[in-house]
């Protein structure tokens, strides 16, 4: 190939051309971007608020490249004479100065009023969370209540009510963040933030902690789930009670293994003798759509991969790994967890 060949080969690839090809394959990549985790995708009020300070930031950028670049391309190819002193003094403190001043403090002054929802109390319902290592402690505490509902690596919200969330860590730094449905909130040991949230549509939604806490970090998700009321006061009504007594064989033995294997010092399984504190609550673990904070899904065989193949699953989780048990047992114990709902 002649160095003539390969320069017009690099203007191709440098040129509008070139440029429009890279613009096209951006929006392809993110068009591939799922819509479960999405800070434009807004289910809720707060969410919303950040999306349009975002898409007003966003047009407000374009536009200001484009008079940057149009003001460039006329002063350098169609206007080479050199400029009055009376034109260019105007131009450069009008538009260097004044113009992006006030633009910035107006989009400042439109932001700040439109943010302090996510500040606000809730309508009576409050949800304490803690960042662990590497999972989710849920509270909920009705208007009232006198104990919480506790739970754990899953959110549920009713819509149409702005909820008040409590945050606190154990050991690091952690930050809460459902993207669908408002801003991060980070996460102190010893100290709490508050955040609230106003979801309107149900539906299904990821959170994730947002500040690296450790090995595990990217396993540290779960799952938040926006229901109607009504639903949502069933479910907590559910979520408040003793879980349920196996009743088949294979469950039996699985709850005897639990027995037996010391995980109730560790776990709680409300109408038992587990009362562990130091792992997830697991009282109702089978109605729940995540095991490990996100890492697996919650099928009887998910169970069984999460029992047997923990530390392999989630680095450095304190949870041990139970491969000394057999097949059979590890089924009768899944059996018998995936029945807690």
């Amino acid at each position: 190939m002649s160095s003539r060949q390969r320069d017009r080969g690099h203007h191709w690839l440098l040129g509008p051309v070139g440029r429009w090809l890279a613009g096209f394959l951006t929006l392809a990549l993110l068009s591939a971007c799922g819509k479960e985790q999405s800070a434009l995708d807004a289910a809720g009020v707060d969410a919303a608020a950040i999306r349009n300070i975002f898409m007003v930031t966003l047009v407000g950028a374009c536009i200001l490249w484009v008079l940057v670049n149009g003001a460039f391309y006329t002063l350098t190819r169609l206007r080479t004479d050199p400029l009055d002193d009376r034109f260019v003094r105007p131009l450069l403190i009008g538009g260097g100065i004044v113009v992006p001043s006030v633009l910035l403090i107006g989009l400042l002054a439109w932001a700040l009023s439109i943010l302090p929802d996510q500040r606000a109390p809730g309508d009576g319902l409050q949800v304490r969370v803690t960042g662990e290592q590497w999972w989710w402690r849920v509270e909920y505490w009705p208007d009232g209540a006198e104990e919480p509902i506790v739970t754990a690596n899953e959110i549920r919200l009713p819509a149409g009510q702005r909820t008040e969330f409590v945050l606190d860590a154990d050991r690091v730094i952690h930050s809460f963040w459902i993207p669908s449905l408002g801003g991060k909130m980070d996460m102190f040991p010893g100290r709490e933030t508050r955040v609230s949230l106003h979801p309107e549509r149900p539906g299904r939604y990821r959170g994730q902690c947002a500040e690296f806490c450790g090995v595990s970090h990217a396993w540290m998700a779960f799952a938040a789930v926006v229901m109607p009321q009504e639903e949502f006061d069933a479910w907590l009504e559910r979520e408040a009670g003793d879980a349920v007594a196996p009743e088949s064989a294979e469950a039996m033995r699985g709850e005897e293994l639990f027995r037996s294997e010391g995980c109730g010092a560790c776990h709680a399984v409300r109408g038992t003798e587990a009362v562990g504190q130091v792992g997830p609550d697991l009282t109702h673990v089978g109605s729940r759509e995540t095991l490990g904070a996100g890492r697996l899904g919650a099928t009887l065989e998910d169970f069984e991969r999460w029992i047997a193949h923990t530390g392999e699953l989630k680095p450095e989780v304190l949870m041990p790994t139970y491969d000394h048990l057999g097949e059979a047992e590890i089924a009768d114990m899944a059996t018998y967890l995936k029945g807690l709902k």
